[in-house]
């Protein structure tokens, strides 16, 4: 078995396992959403996978029906679009890493080792909890 037999098995389990029927249009988007290092829009996606054969409408669904059973986790960073990441537990993408987001081209990447200070945590704590931290700059190709 190759490993991407194995990736396939593992996406396969793991829609069966969350409720839902592991059916190609929802393999293929999780397949591309775990490969992919920061979170992806709705439009890049359908986009990735038009050349499969799922139109926008069965893409835009999966979204949503793998997020409800917590598979993805959804983001809005300011721009009133969503975009959508694999929640990989244990390893990259697990809950609650922050996300970095360049002011000028617009690009969203994954901070998966920044973390908040045990103090940091304890103070957020006093006001609500924490459940999505996004950072705002330039990126290394803007500057």
């Amino acid at each position: 078995m190759t490993k991407n037999d194995e990736s396939l098995d593992l996406v396969k389990q793991a829609i069966r396992d969350a409720g839902l029927r592991a059916t190609p249009a929802r393999i293929a988007t999780l397949q591309l959403l775990r490969e992919s290092a920061s979170p992806l829009t709705h439009a890049v996606v359908a986009e990735h996978l038009a050349a499969t054969g799922v139109d926008k409408a069965t893409a835009f669904r999966n979204l949503n029906d793998m997020t409800d059973v917590g598979l993805l986790r959804r983001t809005e960073v300011g721009d009133h679009v969503w975009r959508f990441e694999a929640i990989m537990a244990g390893g990259e993408h697990d809950n609650g890493h922050p996300h970095f987001l360049c002011v000028d081209c617009g690009t969203v990447s994954c901070l998966d080792d920044v973390k908040l200070t045990a103090g940091s945590q304890r103070a957020s704590e006093k006001v609500g909890e924490v459940t999505e931290i996004l950072l705002r700059g330039h990126c290394n190709e803007c500057r």
